[in-house]
């Protein structure tokens, strides 16, 4: 049986390579007196694979990428060095394992199309994410093959889900193993650094750091995306990857060292797993809340979502469009009206399609069509699958009657939506939005959809929306 001996948590900043730093690497004394305990801890372990996730290789919205090519290779040419080379055997089996296992979770990930890689010019060369922990290692070890994983902005569950496929993986394999998660901390600690300065920076890092020392995977988790966004994190989502493989141990964890040089946030630390946690894990207790939770939103479904709901899930079930049912509010079967319909998955949007103005005999007819619409023809996501029907979360919006307006003083993002038109063309926002603030990014928004020109001419009219939850 497999095992994952001991886990790292790296940062990857290229000028700490001394051929590309050529001196100023000293700034970062700290990171590379880490870099290079961590080095002689792997060459003590003498892992026969070592998996790397990434944060610099492919990164793609809802796909993971593990690449699965026969030798795995990179230099430092990017950054004036091109003499330092790095070159690895990919452990195949053990790649193509950790796939079909995510695969079989519904976790979409794998290696990439060669079409795709030279259509979207996708390189397949170690990024410096990898290499920069690996040039350390392998000034003391080497002879070992490596699996290359980008990390992917999908959900934080998911992506600790995924970490515990890599674990099964190398469970069900001989290899030894050692995970390496590269991940810099935030690139906004200083005003003269690359991104320059926000406040939420240092108070990521600050917060991070002392999570690791625990270390509280659940807090790790539990960061707010827009808090993120201001940090301008860059390597949680390879730890959350690398926490996921440990999910079932407990774990003893050390900070090597933290510091933040050149405006962007750097901590080495490691992770041993210790005694099988006893009872339920982590990912354990995040299914069993997310089934309750569930549980809820259905049970308190009113007549509008619940249709929506059972709409898509008979399409995807069976292929068929339901009928109208005999038992519904009077409103719905002799009522006329434009509706909405939106799907959220885990939170964020898996699908919305709907109607400005009526175009079936009732609303009943026009939520049934919507949904199906907004789970498998929306153009801005694949179709919607039966294995994704549990996680799916409806809202539907009723439109009330399109008033015109002259000016976007009349316009409250909460209360109103907007349609712009010009000529054929229009574009539609529905009220009280995530992230949408002031009229002003209501309608820049409603003019993209259309393909209108801030510069041209066109009209605006507002409406009131039900909305069904």
């Amino acid at each position: 049986m497999g095992v994952i001996k001991k886990a790292f948590i790296s940062p990857h900043p290229p000028i700490v390579v001394h051929e590309v730093g050529k001196g100023e690497e000293k700034k970062a004394v700290a990171t590379i007196e880490a870099l290079e305990r961590l080095a002689r801890e792997v060459a003590k372990i003498k892992p026969s694979t070592i998996i790397v996730t990434t944060p610099h290789g492919p990164v793609f919205q809802d796909y993971i990428f593990i690449n699965h090519n026969d030798v795995l290779s990179g230099d430092f040419r990017r950054f004036g060095a091109a003499e330092v080379k790095l070159r690895y055997e990919n452990n195949l089996k053990l790649a193509g394992e950790i796939t079909r296992l995510a695969n079989s979770q519904g976790i979409p990930c794998g290696g990439l199309d060669g079409n795709l890689i030279k259509r979207f010019r996708i390189s397949e060369e170690l990024d410096h994410g990898a290499m920069v922990p690996l040039y350390f290692i392998n000034k003391l070890y080497g002879g070992f093959r490596i699996v290359k994983i980008s990390i992917a902005a999908m959900p934080f569950k998911e992506l600790y889900r995924f970490g515990r496929c890599i674990a099964k993986a190398v469970e069900q394999s001989d290899e030894e193993a050692v995970f390496l998660a590269s991940g810099d901390l935030s690139h906004r600690l200083a005003p003269d650094g690359p991104y320059g300065f926000n406040e939420c920076g240092p108070e990521f890092d600050g917060r991070l750091v002392d999570y690791l020392k625990v270390p509280d995977r659940e807090a790790i988790l539990g960061f707010d995306e827009g808090f993120l966004e201001e940090a301008g994190e860059c390597g949680l989502r390879s730890f959350i990857m690398m926490f996921g493989a440990l999910d079932e141990f407990e774990i003893k964890p050390e900070v090597y060292s933290y510091e933040g040089p050149f405006g962007v946030g750097y901590a080495v630390a490691e992770f041993t797993p210790a005694s099988r946690i006893e009872g339920e894990t982590l990912l354990d207790r995040l299914d069993r809340r997310e089934i309750e939770e569930m549980s809820m939103i259905r049970s308190s479904e009113d007549p509008y979502t619940a249709l929506a709901r059972k709409s898509l899930e008979m399409y995807v079930l069976n292929g068929t469009i339901i009928d109208v049912p005999e038992v519904l509010p009077e409103e719905m079967r002799s009522g006329r009206a434009g509706v909405f319909v939106s799907i959220k998955k885990h939170g964020r949007l898996r699908g919305c399609i709907g109607t400005i103005m009526p175009t079936r005999e009732n609303i009943a007819a026009e939520i049934i069509h919507n949904a199906v619409s907004a789970g498998v023809h929306d153009p801005r996501f694949d179709p919607v699958t039966e294995d994704e029907l549990d996680d799916l979360v409806y809202s539907v919006d009723v439109l009330g009657d399109p008033e015109p307006v002259s000016s976007m003083d009349e316009l409250d993002v909460k209360r109103y939506g907007v349609i712009v038109r010009a000529g054929r063309r229009s574009g539609l926002l529905l009220p009280d939005l995530e992230g949408i603030d002031t009229p002003q990014q209501q309608v820049a928004i409603a003019l993209q959809k259309a393909g209108i020109r801030p510069d041209e001419k066109y009209t605006m009219e507002r409406f009131e929306v039900v909305r069904h939850r």
